[in-house]
């Protein structure tokens, strides 16, 4: 008993340290199992991630027309516009038109008006 009781007392002042070894060694694992999870991930995704680079350098000729051609016309748009919340979605109607009606509820609002502040 008295060797039992020897061996833990020198045992014990011990177990802090290997608390924290097998703390940080859970960690570490823990770290290399979330690295594994995101290669993983990263692997599995890479077919659509390239799909999508592909589709975007097809895509971004149109997009700089369409920037150029409607950029200043969207501009005066979203002069126009004090706050995109206070319009319903657009309608598209069958001849191309497409419409953005003001909410009923929305406060009054003039865009004609010169909301500059003055310093």
């Amino acid at each position: 008993m008295k060797h039992m009781l020897a061996i833990l007392a020198l045992a014990t002042p011990m177990t802090p340290a290997i608390a924290e070894e097998e703390a940080e060694r859970g960690l570490n694992l823990m770290e290399e199992g979330a690295q594994l999870l995101l290669r993983g991930l990263m692997q599995e995704m890479e077919p659509a991630i390239d799909e999508l680079q592909g589709f975007a350098e097809d895509l971004g000729p149109a997009m700089d027309q369409f920037s150029r051609e409607m950029g200043p016309i969207l501009a005066d748009i979203l002069k126009r516009v004090d706050d995109i919340s206070n319009y319903q979605p657009p309608e598209f109607l069958p001849n191309g038109d497409i419409i953005m009606r003001r909410k009923k509820d929305a406060p009054l609002f003039d865009p004609d008006a010169d909301d500059s502040i003055e310093l």
